[in-house]
């Protein structure tokens, strides 16, 4: 069956055809580890668990890279202030190499958390110094870029286009910029691929340019280059990299080996926090063990992402995640109550929610169709063994390991947990009578409640 996903680079949803017929090369841009990822980070990589699951289930073997940028991205994405894992190194005051490996470690843990795969190659910038260096080299030699007192800056204007992805009239952008930029610079849109470090600047490496260290657009292109070549299938990100960071990229694949690198670019729409953006200021960047703390196993956030399509965005609220709680719970008890069912379902029938879920996941990852699907196999009459197989068929693209989970936890009534989540919510209220009478609720009808530092557990007793 055909695969279909919405390219960014011709604006419109097309049919995947491949490179090579057994395996697809993809390259997803990374984190910068400087600090804890937030949920709206692990969205993007949620979504490339998704679409690695997706063109596995259509039996696709994988080749695929996934960066980790532990220098070079400075605070600005338009290459202004300073690098992010200096400010981090200075704000804990250890070293950026110490910083790097510590919130990389935090990184994969969160994404075995979430049952994310990993992909087949995670490269670290800091270990591909030399092959940027050959880059910037080749970039140069080919006429694409020019020298400053402490820069190498990409030269735009040689480009037959600059804005492929969004589409910019960076003419326009030019005649509005500001006056007051990097006097060194011929255009605006023109960005730094090999900077010149100060004396006292940590990570800084030998090179043609003297003491240096890369700029951050150019490690996804370089590294893109080392392990897939210069032509692969596709590229994702999150949609804030369109503007800037992926039409980097695209320019200096440009300046290296004259064309687009990837033939697919797709990318994620943004995670809203009740209906409003995540900032510092209001305090709600959650983390995943943020949502731990409150009683919300990691694979519950998986859950509620299956709400929305990648490509719009999703409003995370509490209430929402409490939504999916109850849906993850009726999930694995449909799945143990038909997985104990004898009843026969004709092949003919399991072939019917098969294919559906099949066009649904294929037609650019739609997940919540794909989940209307999986409810009606959960709520299907006839409680049969060839349904419990047919989910845990489906399970692979979802990720949420729906035959691991103690079936104790999984039989608790959803009587009990609307009460066990209306309990919680007088606690963090401090409403200390309501809880008490609710949690003596619970006890009556057959059932105890345990207050632990990850939330709550329900036992019957």
């Amino acid at each position: 069956m055909d695969i279909y996903f919405y390219n960014t680079l011709t604006r419109k949803k097309e049919k995947f055809i491949p490179i090579d017929n057994k395996e697809v090369k993809i390259y997803s841009c990374g984190p910068t580890v400087y600090y804890y990822a937030h949920i709206g980070n692990l969205r993007a990589y949620l979504f490339m668990d998704n679409l690695r699951r997706v063109l596995e289930y259509n039996g696709y073997k994988l080749k695929h890279v996934m960066n980790i940028t532990d220098v070079g991205h400075l605070v600005s994405d338009s290459d202004e202030g300073e690098d992010k894992m200096l400010k981090a190194a200075r704000r804990e005051n250890k070293d950026p190499f110490e910083i790097a490996e510590f919130y990389m470690k935090a990184f994969l843990k969160d994404i075995d958390k979430l049952n994310i795969e990993r992909p087949e190659i995670i490269a670290r910038a800091t270990e591909n110094i030399d092959v940027m260096e050959e880059y910037v080299k080749k970039i140069i030699q080919n006429g694409y870029a020019y020298e400053t007192e402490d820069t190498i800056y990409f030269d735009t204007s040689k480009l037959d286009k600059y804005g492929v992805l969004s589409n910019r009239n960076t003419e326009e952008q030019k005649a509005g910029a500001r006056v007051e930029f990097d006097n060194g610079k011929k255009n605006t849109t023109d960005f730094a691929i090999w900077i010149k470090a100060p004396e006292n600047h940590i990570m800084k490496w030998d090179s043609f340019f003297g003491k240096a260290y890369p700029g951050w657009h150019l490690e996804c292109s370089a590294m893109g280059y080392k392990y897939l070549g210069d032509h692969f299938d596709i590229h994702t990100g999150g949609m804030d990299h369109i503007p800037i960071h992926h039409e980097n990229e695209i320019a200096q694949s440009k300046g290296f080996c004259g064309h687009i690198p990837a033939n697919y670019w797709l990318h994620v729409d943004f995670l809203q926090v009740n209906g409003g953006k995540m900032s510092k200021s209001l305090n709600n960047l959650y983390t995943l063990d943020d949502l731990e703390k409150r009683g919300y196993e990691p694979l519950v956030y998986k859950m509620f992402n299956f709400t929305s399509n990648y490509k719009t965005p999703i409003n995370f609220t509490f209430e929402a995640m409490d939504s999916a709680k109850i849906a993850l719970n009726r999930l694995k008890e449909g799945y143990i109550t038909h997985n104990n069912g004898t009843d026969n379902v004709s092949e003919e029938t399991i072939h019917e929610f098969d294919q559906r879920f099949l066009e649904a996941i294929n037609d650019n990852l739609n997940m919540p169709q794909a989940m209307s699907i999986v409810w009606e196999v959960v709520k299907y009459q006839n409680k049969s063994k060839k349904l419990a197989e047919l989910l845990k068929k489906f399970d692979k693209v979802l990720g949420l390991d729906i035959d691991k989970t103690n079936t104790a936890s999984i039989m608790i009534p959803e009587k009990i947990i609307k009460l066990a989540e209306e309990r919680n919510d007088a606690r963090k209220n401090k409403q200390w009578q309501k809880s008490d009478d609710l949690r003596d609720e619970i006890m009556k009808l057959g059932y105890q409640i345990k207050d632990t530092t990850k939330g709550y557990e329900i036992t019957k007793i």
